[in-house]
């Protein structure tokens, strides 16, 4: 009995002691490991070219483990990890669904360049941050984002 409440005890301060921004970070983390969940099935299903039909299967693989890791983080911290998407996302796949051919290329390549570049900097900031496991997340995670940005930049379309 002790021992539970020792545990319970533990769990609440835990949770208690993850500040806000840790908890924001974490959060946006994961809707934005779906929102790439989802596009990089879309995009390996309707991409023009092979370069970007890989890059959408490069992007679902990634993504797929890197809210694993997430989510591992959040429950450790007795966090809910949330299960929607993140509105600009919501809104780029909305573009997408109305474009083809190398129009569809194109914008798969812009967006991906500018959405790896924000998360890349919320990323380099959280690693920074004074939260050691949700820093420990972030780092771990940035060269994968690197990746994804060099792929979205060398695309050729």
């Amino acid at each position: 009995m002790i021992r539970k409440l020792i545990f319970a005890a533990t769990m609440l301060a835990s949770t208690a002691a993850l500040a806000a921004p840790a908890r924001v970070f974490l959060n946006d983390a994961i809707k934005g490991d779906n929102s790439e969940i989802a596009a990089g099935q879309y995009i390996a299903s309707h991409g023009y070219s092979a370069q970007v039909r890989s890059f959408g299967r490069t992007l679902y693989r990634d993504h797929s483990m890197a809210r694993g890791q997430a989510v591992a983080v959040a429950r450790q911290l007795g966090v809910t990890p949330p299960t929607g998407t993140k509105p600009e996302a919501r809104a780029e796949m909305r573009r997408l669904h109305r474009l083809h051919g190398r129009a569809f290329d194109m914008e798969v390549r812009r967006g991906m360049i500018e959405d790896h570049r924000i998360d890349i900097a919320k990323f380099e900031a959280q690693a920074r941050s004074g939260d050691p496991r949700t820093a420990a997340l972030a780092r771990r995670q940035l060269p994968t984002l690197r990746k994804h940005l060099r792929i979205a930049q060398s695309l050729r379309v």
